[in-house]
């Protein structure tokens, strides 16, 4: 019984194949730095198929940041014996793809000097590890707080306690209320929750810090009554809880003596929120917080608050201004 043909991969049917695969063809002549590449190819380029394409012109292209250490990659395969990959990034426009360039090394696989190739659009999977680091270093950055705060709460409970176990009571409800807090610093899964009232928000968040004993009422929140959206709670409450961590570590909360003020108010289409310490130890003038998790909380305001934050160091303490758009608030 005579056996059935297989799939016959004539020129047609792998130019099918490599378009639903998304790669993009090219040829490199290493003698002229010629390129040559298939239609995908000058579209994932953004390049106009007229004239002689070079090296050099793709090399255009290329993130500042990628393109010394690509052009050093490119020559290097010469002498790289089998398969090689270098990912990079390039610019379209105001867009950043990545791009994943993989090829045959060493000069025994050139044919008429021609090395040969593909191009992938990895974008995808390079954003999906960005955001993977990031959510690990976050993760981090929270657990190191935690801790700290932990701590931190150990010693404030105990300056308002006298007995083991008063303070054991107090401890494990600071502890409880943390946790509390610490729930609206994360999104809740399947869009759970709803919108709450902003001074609500605060009095939750900063309840853990506040003082039942001897010197009560460190804490005041006075702002506008309004509400706040599922998405935009998440994203307030880790700015506010970073605020609240490096005031305990640092600022007023660190202090027996110093205390917290929270205001605000609504000026047009913006909601401006000042966060005033004082009373804690002093500070050099114009410093300014470089940790991850101030940089965290910068682009939390400004990425998905839509606003901006100002710190304002006097001797008295720290000043903190937040101006947040209104309509973001309540998305």
């Amino acid at each position: 019984m005579p056996k059935s043909n297989p799939q016959s991969w004539d020129a047609s049917s792998l130019r099918r194949a490599i378009s639903a695969a998304g790669v993009a063809l090219w040829s490199w002549n290493v003698e002229t730095d010629a390129f040559s590449m298939d239609d995908r190819g000058f579209e994932l380029w953004n390049v106009t198929q007229n004239g002689t394409v070079r090296f050099e012109d793709l090399s255009a292209r290329i993130h500042p940041a990628d393109r010394d250490r690509v052009r050093a990659a490119f020559t290097a395969t010469r002498a790289i014996i089998g398969a090689y990959e270098i990912d990079f990034r390039i610019i379209i426009g105001e867009d950043i793809r990545w791009i994943s360039a993989r090829g045959i090394g060493d000069d025994s696989g050139l044919h008429d000097r021609l090395a040969y190739g593909i191009f992938l659009d990895v974008t995808g999977r390079k954003q999906a590890e960005e955001g993977h680091e990031l959510l690990a270093g976050e993760m981090s950055h929270r657990v190191k707080n935690l801790l700290a705060i932990a701590m931190g709460l150990t010693q404030l409970t105990s300056r308002s306690t006298t007995t083991a176990k008063e303070m054991a009571t107090d401890l494990t409800g600071r502890l409880a209320a943390l946790g509390r807090a610490h729930d609206l610093v994360r999104p809740l899964p399947g869009h759970q929750g709803t919108a709450a009232l902003l001074g609500d928000l605060v009095a939750i968040l900063l309840s853990p810090y506040e003082d039942t004993g001897a010197f009560s009422g460190r804490i005041r929140v006075a702002v506008p009554r309004m509400g706040v959206g599922e998405n935009t709670a998440t994203t307030l409450a880790l700015v506010i809880h970073e605020l609240a961590t490096n005031s305990l570590k640092y600022g007023a909360l660190s202090s027996e003596l110093g205390h917290l003020d929270i205001s605000g108010a609504s000026e047009g289409d913006e909601v401006r929120i000042i966060w005033t310490e004082r009373g804690g130890p002093k500070v050099s003038v114009g410093e300014r917080p470089t940790g991850y998790g101030s940089r965290l909380v910068e682009r939390s305001v400004g990425g998905q608050l839509g606003g901006s934050i100002n710190y304002d160091w006097s001797e008295d303490g720290l000043i903190v201004t937040l101006r947040l758009k209104a309509e973001k608030l309540a998305s």
